[in-house]
């Protein structure tokens, strides 16, 4: 099978369109309170890897229905009117999301340059998955 655009070039597409933070830029948000950092990786990857502090954890298979408010898996958190922002491992799950968030209407959304795995390399804060240390 032959596809019309991979993987790669919706990535591509995806970065044109939104705003992506550098790690530095992102680090002097961390503490922000009109910033809502947003964790879309898999909770395996939390369980194993830890998370952003402050971060909430929204799979990416959820998020579609976690933000539209009439869907039944809405959750309140995304009612907050603060500036989100997507991360995920390597920034391409987070770039595709940021895109789909972008096209239900949602402006004041961003993603982290490099995902978590840039961020944990340059020494950003990180901390266990709060279900693990319980």
């Amino acid at each position: 099978m032959t596809l019309k655009r991979g993987f790669k070039q919706l990535i591509d597409e995806a970065n044109e369109r939104i705003e992506t933070l550098g790690i530095d830029d992102a680090k002097a948000l961390l503490d922000d309170p009109n910033v809502q950092w947003v964790d879309i990786r898999d909770l395996r990857e939390l369980e194993r890897e830890g998370m952003i502090p402050g971060a909430f954890h929204a799979p990416r298979g959820m998020l579609e229905f976690w933000i539209d408010p009439d869907s039944p898996y809405h959750k309140e958190v995304f009612d907050s009117g603060k500036k989100f922002l997507l991360y995920c491992g390597s920034a391409w799950r987070s770039a595709l999301a940021t895109a789909t968030l972008i096209d239900m209407g949602f402006e004041n959304v961003c993603h982290l340059e490099g995902g978590f795995s840039k961020w944990k390399k340059s020494g950003g804060t990180v901390v266990e998955h709060p279900e693990k240390s319980a």
